[in-house]
């Protein structure tokens, strides 16, 4: 081979192998794998309810997560998350849900069905913001493979948050329908993978990289011995507050830093980028008191520092699995529900701050920093974290404060 052919044989194998690497996909990357810690594991106990055993949403049984992550080339940086209620027939029996819109500026697919009938009939996708009908189409297909299920028609809940700081989401490369279907394929119960993984992987909280989050609380046999879970897509702004200690002003990161700091005119801050949230509970309800656990998960991410700034689409998707609550779609009679009454809701409501707060954190703190050629989302330095919150005292409660349920 001369040396000019020689030549020619590198570039174009050089070419052939960076053809091949802009098209990789890396597999998705487990908590096994990422060391990083969760809230509880830097001493932060958020209120007095206590978790289940996974401390995520799963801890209703039934409940099923899977992620699917993509990183292809130098700026596709986003991953597809399916959240499965149960492996029932969601379509001849859909399970009662509502969602709750605490601010609108979003793509919602399935929404307006959600909240006429008070169901829900597929599970539930989420995914980059211009991602959305891709997966839904993906959701639909899936869904109808199925045998029996969708013969007339389906509803695919599929929500969204931008993640286009990192993500390339106008590229056919962001939103394939594979991703759905490997999503939808790896959902388990168990440990919920959290941080820059599936639908999480490019999105941020309050300027840092934020992503997957989850927790559960388990509510005491003499208040019922029911379990809210909660998976939350983080992608808003705010002031971070944890537990009350100001570590977003700690750390010189938040709302208006600039206007505040040097009262400059004429600059607009960005002061959005949406929030979905996922409800599941055991708990007999139908959608009326699943409306009203829904808003006060908004609660929850106010607890955090977020005031739903104008751009950010902030949606709260609530469902029970309790079978009781169960109605077959083609009845011609009447339905019995046995269902909890309004007075029985407030614990349920303080179970769903709770754990949305906690959530946020745990997708905070699991984060790994994302880089693309669009930009860098940095993970939250975990010590300076540690340092703050034990200034302010605000740490290892179950150590400092009356143990519950004491007197």
């Amino acid at each position: 081979m001369t040396g000019e052919n020689e030549m020619n044989f590198l570039k174009s194998t050089l070419m052939s192998i960076t053809a091949m690497s802009t098209m990789l996909i890396l597999p998705n990357t487990s908590n096994a794998e990422n060391n990083k810690p969760r809230a509880r594991d830097i001493g932060l106990q958020i209120g007095t309810i206590a978790p289940g055993k996974y401390n995520a949403i799963t801890d209703v049984a039934g409940v099923k997560v899977g992620h699917y992550t993509v990183n292809i080339g130098d700026d596709i940086r986003t991953g597809v998350t399916a959240i499965i209620p149960s492996d029932h027939d969601m379509y001849k029996y859909p399970v009662p849900a509502w969602i709750h819109v605490g601010n609108g500026y979003g793509k919602l697919i399935g929404e307006t069905q959600v909240r006429e009938f008070g169901q829900i009939e597929t599970p539930i996708i989420l995914v980059c913001t211009l991602c959305v009908w891709t997966a839904a189409e993906a959701l639909k297909d899936w869904q109808l493979a199925k045998p029996g299920e969708g013969q007339h028609t389906l509803n695919p809940v599929v929500g969204e948050t931008n993640d286009s700081r990192v993500n390339n989401m106008w590229s056919a490369d962001s939103a394939r329908p594979e991703y759905v279907v490997k999503a939808l394929e790896a959902a388990k119960s168990g440990p919920v993978e959290e941080g820059s993984v599936g639908a999480g992987r490019g999105t941020q909280a309050f300027g840092w990289k934020g992503g997957i989050g989850t927790s559960s609380r388990v509510l005491p046999k003499s208040l019922g011995g029911y379990t809210v879970g909660v998976l939350v897509q983080t992608n808003f702004g705010g002031d971070l507050i944890m537990n009350g200690a100001p570590v977003g002003r700690e750390l010189g990161q938040y709302s208006y830093k600039t206007q505040l700091e040097e009262a400059r005119q004429g600059i607009t801050p960005m002061d959005g980028g949406s929030m979905m949230m996922v409800v599941a509970t055991d708990a007999p309800i139908l959608s009326r008191n699943l409306d009203r656990l829904a808003k006060r998960a908004m609660m929850g991410i106010a607890r955090t520092g977020s005031v739903a700034n104008n751009s950010s689409g902030d949606y709260v998707i609530a469902f029970s699995t309790n079978k009781d609550v169960r109605r077959d779609r083609g009845a011609s009679e009447p339905v019995p529900s046995k269902t909890l009454n309004n007075a029985s809701m407030s614990p349920l409501f303080q179970a769903v701050v709770e754990a949305i707060q906690e959530s946020v954190y745990n997708a905070m703190l699991k984060a790994e920093t994302v880089t693309s050629s669009r930009g860098t989302l940095e993970a939250i330095d975990v010590e300076k974290v540690k340092v703050i919150i034990k200034k302010y005292n605000v740490t290892d409660y179950d150590q400092k404060l009356s143990p519950v349920g004491s007197n």
